[in-house]
């Protein structure tokens, strides 16, 4: 990779890390910082990337700082499986949006993040398992566990209109 393929990586690349990192932690600076670490690594190890491969690595490299900022930052990790019928939506809203953003809270680190980089960024099952280091057969688990608790979560569609 040569300088003018990174300058396009951070120009074509910065807004979708930083959506990515921001849907997972929540904090508008927190998320700018990490997805700064990731370009700075991705800086410092230039001569040793493909140009073609320079979006999975940096989000590779932005999942993997999410990863090491979570681990650094919690006192306890909550990487258990979510019971799927303890949690549903029953309330009156008129904005879906709000309420799929309260259901991709509940669900575990890891699936919301194979879901966030699927639905949200539209990597395909192999290139999430590469930057998660999960087989695709895992990411198809996760992903498929998540919609079925987004689906458990909103309910009927008639609760939400």
């Amino acid at each position: 990779m040569n300088l003018t393929e990174y300058n396009q990586c951070v120009d074509a690349h910065a807004d979708g890390v930083y959506r990515f990192v921001l849907k997972q932690i929540r904090d508008k600076d927190i998320a700018k910082d990490i997805v700064q670490d990731s370009f700075e690594k991705m800086w410092r190890k230039i001569e040793n990337i493909d140009g073609a491969k320079a979006k999975t690595y940096l989000f590779t490299t932005a999942y993997h700082t999410l990863i090491d900022y979570t681990r650094k930052n919690s006192k306890s990790a909550r990487m258990n499986e979510v019971d799927y019928n303890q949690h549903s939506h029953n309330s009156q809203y008129s904005d879906l949006k709000e309420i799929l953003n309260q259901g991709l809270e509940q669900l575990p680190e890891i699936q919301k993040t194979v879901l966030l980089l699927r639905d949200y960024e539209g990597y395909d099952y192999a290139e999430i398992g590469e930057i998660t280091q999960l087989k695709e057969s895992q990411v198809k688990v996760y992903i498929f566990r998540a919609r079925t608790f987004l689906k458990n979560y909103i309910g009927k569609v008639e609760a939400v209109i």
